[in-house]
């Protein structure tokens, strides 16, 4: 990992707490699985490139779930940086990614699982922040595509390719799930096509 520094603008403690509220575990089969699908269409995961996961959770029970499922993927990945706004993270950085001035670095990967309630602020965020080309990609709930609030946003920046998780994810210990499936929306910065590229695995 590499150790990154800022000035950490804090958000409110009622902010605080509901992050910290919608902190679930993801667990790293599914990440995997992805990661082999996502290859056979875009080859940077094999090229050594800058990544950042700016909600890289981890607690003193669990490790950064992608930071891990990207390492054993690809033994080489030796220039990922993590940061996380709960105390209690794995993270480099306990920083506010909303708030950072990533002007000192430029990914050519920002990946994560975003706060429900953040993620079209972080999206929006990561798209201006990764490099030119370079890829932002979210897991989330596939009805994330719905809703009116997010309408704009897709019509603006459609992803490229949504990956739709055909087992059941779960986000406990106990290996329990609901009834929300999930996906890994991918976009590429500056190429927002009409049509999104779907792919189940």
């Amino acid at each position: 990992m590499i150790i990154i520094s800022s000035t950490n603008r804090s958000r409110t403690s009622t902010q605080h707490r509901a992050i910290n509220k919608d902190y679930y575990v993801t667990p790293i089969k599914p990440i995997e699985s992805f990661l082999k699908e996502f290859e056979k269409s875009e080859d940077v995961f094999l090229h050594n490139p800058i990544i950042l996961d700016p909600c890289a959770g981890g607690d003193n029970k669990h490790e950064m779930s992608y930071p891990k499922a990207i390492k054993d993927t690809y033994n080489d990945c030796n220039r990922l940086y993590t940061m996380d706004i709960r105390e209690d993270s794995l993270a480099n950085l306990k920083i506010d990614y909303l708030t950072y001035n990533t002007e000192n670095i430029k990914p050519n990967v920002i990946i994560t699982n975003p706060p429900f309630n953040l993620a079209i602020d972080i999206i929006e965020k990561a798209l201006n922040d990764v490099a030119d080309n370079g890829f932002v990609i979210m897991l989330l709930r596939l009805n994330f595509f719905g809703g009116k609030l997010r309408k704009p946003f897709f019509e603006k920046q459609m992803p490229k390719y949504c990956y739709v998780h055909s087992k059941r994810i779960s986000f406990t210990d106990t290996g329990g799930t609901d009834s929300i499936e999930y996906c890994h929306m991918v976009w590429q910065k500056e190429y927002y096509p009409e049509f999104t590229q779907l792919k189940i695995i």
